[in-house]
C-alpha cells in the first residue's frame, strides 16, 4: 500500500469508493461524496490523500479541512470524510491514513484536529474528547481531537460552508 496526495484522475475512483465505503453505515445520509466536492469547489478542501495498492487501484480516502475555534486558535482541522473500500477495511488503511494526516499537520506546526468518529478506533490515534472544546449538536463522547500544539484551545469549533450541506 502506499499513501500519497490525491491527483485530479483520482476523483471517478475516489467518489466510488466513498460511495460504496459509506453505502450502508448507519451514520451516513449519502452527503459525503458531495461534501468533497463542495469543499474543492470553495478551496477548503486543505490535503486530500488516497491509499493505493501495488496496481494503482484505490484502497482508502482522507480529507482534511480547516475549523475555526471560537477563541481565535489557528491552525485548526477538522478530519472526514475518511472511507476504506469495504473489502479492504479491518487491515490498517485508515489508520496509515490517519497517521500520514497528523504527520502532514505536524509538519505544517498545526495546533491539532477534530473529527465526529467512533472512539474506539481513533482513541488508539491518540484522539479523545478535548476538555473545553465543543461541537453544538453532536454527542459529546464522538467529538474527538488530538492536540499538536499546546495549550488545547477553548470553545465552539465551526466547520467548513460545506458541512452545511446535510
Amino acid at each position: 500500500m502506499h499513501i500519497r496526495p490525491e491527483h485530479p484522475g483520482d476523483l471517478p475512483a475516489r467518489d466510488a469508493l466513498i460511495a460504496a465505503a459509506f453505502a450502508h453505515h448507519p451514520h451516513s445520509d449519502g452527503s459525503e461524496v458531495p461534501l468533497l466536492h463542495a469543499l474543492a469547489a470553495d478551496g477548503d478542501l486543505a490535503l486530500s490523500l488516497v491509499a493505493e495498492d501495488d496496481d494503482g487501484s484505490l484502497l482508502g480516502h482522507l480529507a482534511l479541512s480547516p475549523v475555526t475555534v471560537s477563541d481565535g486558535t489557528p491552525g485548526w482541522y477538522g478530519l472526514g470524510p475518511m472511507a476504506v473500500r469495504p473489502e479492504a477495511q479491518r487491515q490498517g488503511i485508515g489508520s496509515a491514513l490517519v497517521r500520514e494526516a497528523l504527520a502532514w499537520m505536524a509538519m505544517r506546526n498545526a495546533g491539532g484536529c477534530v473529527l465526529l468518529g467512533d472512539p474506539a478506533f481513533y482513541a488508539r490515534l491518540g484522539f479523545a474528547p478535548v476538555p473545553g472544546l465543543v461541537l453544538p449538536g453532536f454527542p459529546e463522547a464522538y467529538f474527538l481531537g488530538v492536540v499538536l500544539a499546546s495549550p488545547a484551545p477553548q470553545g465552539t469549533v465551526g466547520y467548513a460552508r460545506a458541512f452545511d450541506l446535510g
